[in-house]
């Protein structure tokens, strides 16, 4: 469209010089949408402006101004050009409203006439050209139904484009007119993304501080911090996207939780096409509703991958544990991973800094059975602490961390052979048990069947009611839904063991990415550690104390559940004498802790018989 006739989609159109605007005028509105573009040039905003502007001449209804709308859908109220002559409207400075059909308006004819309603209040006259409709001539009797087949025609439209949307999405091709950030449209085929290497290493940042421990909050700082644009801004900045006229310059990095979380969820960077996420309630609504899950498409390696799928799966795992950050300010990782032998319950954190000098603080920092404490906050005790301080869970993951994967760089054919045996074993048993229980569920399957067939023959025969048939049936078609559910469920974990022969090269990859095991990070704790198993605490003298109070060594069996194959007994490799040696040792130490102990039980007694008994002051002669 040339430059001297443009109207703008937003703001205020087009419009003669301001000083024509002190009286009121007549306003020549003209509306565009994309489906009116499909019908040919004559519905053009070039050809409406030349037309409503030949109208008025002859007319004369000058003084007059050109408001457009241009790519605005007749469903949608929230047109800056509409908005804008309904504020002169209720201005008081509009005259004549002029359109080249009634269609211009809208295409929602409830809302059309409660309009025309307002023009009619307002004193303000309407003219439809090609429907020859003047308000000031006389009501036209098909004017009502020229408007009810405007949103006819809209609501028949919105099928059709949803029906050929359906189809699209069923067929695979992505819907969605702008593909996510990181990826760009192919230039040679709209259908297809490629990768952006520049907004793809921001995505594969994202998830990486993710897998490190960061909170969305954090991560969302640091991206603000360090300047990087934020998606709206990148791809509007760039001609892509949804904000191509609106993204806002003065908020260019900042970074909202609401996007990170976003980003952390999106399947599509793991190469899928996922299609009819949201859906619309009707035409008339351009709000877009979140669909369920279940009814998405999902349809896999469409496109290449940002994120593999084991570290989705890893950020996935991690955003459904909440980590607090707490008064100490930070957060500690290990929370979702503590487990109670016992009940199965997480184990909660605790963490208080105590003051044991002036210049002095020790943090507290432990997990307990998350059922035990809140049993106990309601004088119902149950289950046990499984007490266990953070250090020492850490000491032991990252202990069976360091001689797993020592092992399996020095040994490692034979620590695939380990993996695989195991794992035969345990699927061999529970392949065997799941492929019963599918055969079980297949016959009952058969047998539910025939049932409701016969009912159904009785029902067509007159031998039993509809509503009897109901009722019967009703058990039937609810035991048959669970049971395709749970054959289903067992389906699939016989599939994933069909793809367990590929753990221990999983994990091999892991290992090869780390060299160095002095200190466990969180990104080596996420991507090395599927849950830990702590039982509870046993004392070598057991309950001696005053009331009940548990003396002697304690020890603790802590189970780590690593990636892909799970608690892994590393082969002891030490000798007899190493064996010997390191017994002797042990014995030793425990030695020292006993006197130790019986040492610091003495002291105490004898303190406390101080302070029972106290001695009687010296008498000091008086000179």
């Amino acid at each position: 469209m040339p430059p001297d006739i443009q109207c703008a989609a937003i703001g205020s159109g087009c419009r003669k010089d301001e000083a024509e605007m002190n009286k009121k005028v007549t306003i020549l509105y003209e509306r565009l949408s994309r489906d009116d573009e499909l019908q040919g040039p004559s519905n053009s905003i070039l050809n409406q402006r030349q037309l409503l502007e030949e109208y008025a001449e002859r007319n004369e209804l000058a003084p007059y101004i050109h408001i457009c709308d241009d790519g605005w859908s007749g469903t949608r109220w929230d047109r800056p050009g509409w908005q804008e002559l309904i504020a002169k409207v209720e201005a008081d400075e509009v005259a004549c409203i002029c359109i080249k059909d009634g269609s211009r308006l809208g295409r929602d004819y409830l809302r059309v006439g409660l309009y025309r309603e307002l023009f009619r209040e307002r004193g303000v006259r309407l003219i439809a050209v090609n429907d020859n409709y003047d308000s000031e001539r006389s009501d036209d009797e098909f004017t009502p139904f020229r408007e009810i087949m405007a949103e006819w025609y809209a609501r028949d439209t919105s099928k059709k484009i949803k029906s050929v949307f359906a189809a699209k999405g069923r067929s695979g091709k992505p819907i969605s007119g702008t593909p996510p950030y990181g990826y760009v449209k192919d230039p040679n085929d709209k259908n297809k993304w490629l990768v952006d290497p520049e907004a793809a290493a921001v995505v594969r940042r994202i998830f990486q501080m993710t897998m490190d421990g960061m909170g969305v909050y954090k991560i969302a700082g640091t991206l603000a911090a360090e300047k990087i644009e934020r998606p709206s801004y990148y791809l509007g900045s760039r001609g892509r996207g949804q904000h191509k006229t609106n993204y806002d310059h003065d908020h260019r990095y900042t970074w909202g939780d609401a996007t990170i979380v976003s980003i952390l969820r999106r399947q599509e960077y793991l190469g899928h096409t996922v299609n009819f996420r949201t859906s619309s309630k009707d035409f008339k609504s351009k709000k877009n509703q979140n669909n369920p899950p279940e009814k998405w498409l999902i349809f896999p390696n469409t496109h290449e991958a940002i994120i593999d799928q084991e570290t989705f799966d890893t950020v996935q795992k991690l955003r459904q544990t909440p980590r607090r950050i707490d008064h100490l300010g930070a957060a500690n990782p290990l929370t979702g991973l503590l487990w109670c032998a016992d009940c199965g319950a997480k184990l909660y954190n605790h963490r208080k800094a105590h003051m044991q000098k002036p210049t002095y603080t020790k943090l507290c920092d432990v997990y307990h059975c998350s059922t035990y404490k809140l049993s106990k906050s309601k004088f119902n005790t149950q289950c046990t602490s499984h007490y266990i301080s953070s250090e020492a869970a850490r000491k032991i993951i990252l202990e069976a961390i360091r001689a797993t994967s020592g092992y399996v760089r020095e040994h490692e054919q034979e620590f695939i052979e380990r993996v695989r045996e195991a794992f035969a074993v345990k699927q061999g048993e529970a392949a065997k048990t799941f492929q019963k229980q599918i055969e079980k569920n297949g016959r009952r399957l058969t047998e539910l069947d025939r049932i409701y067939k016969s009912l159904y023959e009785d029902k067509a025969l007159g031998k039993i009611g509809e509503d009897i048939f109901d009722q019967m049936t009703a058990g039937y078609q609810q035991e048959r839904i669970d049971l395709r559910a749970k054959t289903d469920a067992l389906q699939a974990e016989l599939d994933t063991f069909n793809n367990d022969s590929a753990r221990a090269d999983k994990f091999i990859e892991i290992v090869r990415r780390y060299t160095s095991f002095e200190e466990l990070t969180p990104a080596m704790l996420n991507e090395y550690v599927d849950k830990v198993i702590v039982h509870e605490g046993e004392w070598s003298e057991g309950a001696t104390g005053e009331g009940g109070r548990k003396r002697g060594s304690r020890t603790q069996r802590v189970d780590v559940y690593l990636k892909y194959i799970g608690s892994f007994d590393v082969p002891d490799t030490r000798t007899p004498e190493q064996i010997e040696a390191d017994r002797i040792a042990e014995e030793k130490l425990e030695a020292r802790r006993a006197y130790h102990r019986r040492k610091t039980r003495e002291h105490l007694k004898r303190k406390r018989a101080a302070e029972a008994n106290p001695r009687p002051a010296e008498l000091v002669p008086v000179m």
